[in-house]
């Protein structure tokens, strides 16, 4: 069984995007990890093309019958994931070499923790991520707006998710992954790494800019949830 799965949905990225975003996992100082690259049945047959050039045996290729959308395809890439730790990616973003290895080596350090992540730079802009490192500021930023973590940065702990019944959830698309951190809240530890290990892709064809309006109404469904669910945390965050 391999020791990591990273996750990675792909629909209609561009093909240089998606060929840079699976090279650097591909590069991965820490190699002991199956690449699940799921397909949403994108209209543009480029996808496949990049995806089909690679020959790594570590490559598990999948595609969808029918669009399933973001939450139904990152669904799919969990029962699909052998691994005990998730590393979640995205198709247009960079992994720098040594994320993997970094996430595991605090996950089996730290067997409280359920979810780590790391700070990260803008391709394109001068600009770097200073995410809080501890628990609790990670969780009351969650309360307060859509926090700070960068979701395909992030590495998970399968058996919360699984422990929990924990899902992506597409009543809060394009923001299921603020649902889906808000869900573990209460059962796990939450921690940030301080070194820069990702590059996210920020252009006008990404979610954040494409459903911006969609984001922010489904971003004040899952504060709704996660206040109600954890009010002390909450009062927390508001003093």
């Amino acid at each position: 069984m391999p020791k990591v799965s990273v996750l990675m949905p792909v629909y209609n990225t561009r093909p240089e995007h998606l060929r840079e975003a699976m090279e650097s996992i591909l590069a991965q100082t820490f190699t002991d990890f199956e690449f699940l690259i799921l397909n949403d049945a994108s209209s543009d047959p480029r996808v496949e093309e990049v995806v089909q050039s690679f020959s790594d045996p570590r490559i598990v290729y999948a595609v969808n019958e029918k669009n399933l959308g973001i939450s139904g395809s990152r669904n799919r890439l969990l029962d699909m994931a052998k691994g005990e730790y998730l590393a979640v990616m995205d198709h247009d973003d960079i992994s720098l070499p040594g994320r993997l290895e970094k996430q595991v080596a605090f996950l089996k350090e730290h067997p409280d923790v359920g979810l780590v992540g790391c700070q990260f730079s803008t391709i394109g802009r001068d600009k770097i991520s200073h995410l809080p490192l501890d628990d609790i500021s990670l969780k009351k930023a969650l309360m307060v707006h859509c926090g700070d973590m960068c979701h395909p940065a992030t590495m998970l702990r399968r058996e919360v998710l699984e422990k929990h019944h924990i899902r992506y959830e597409a009543m809060f698309s394009p923001s299921e992954d603020h649902a889906l951190f808000c869900r573990m809240i209460p059962h796990t530890r939450f921690a940030t790494l301080p070194e820069v290990l990702f590059c996210y892709r920020a252009w006008d064809g990404n979610t954040s800019h494409s459903q911006a309006k969609k984001m922010e109404s489904a971003t004040q469904g899952v504060l709704s949830f996660a206040r109600r669910e954890n009010p002390d945390l909450w009062a927390m965050a508001r003093t």
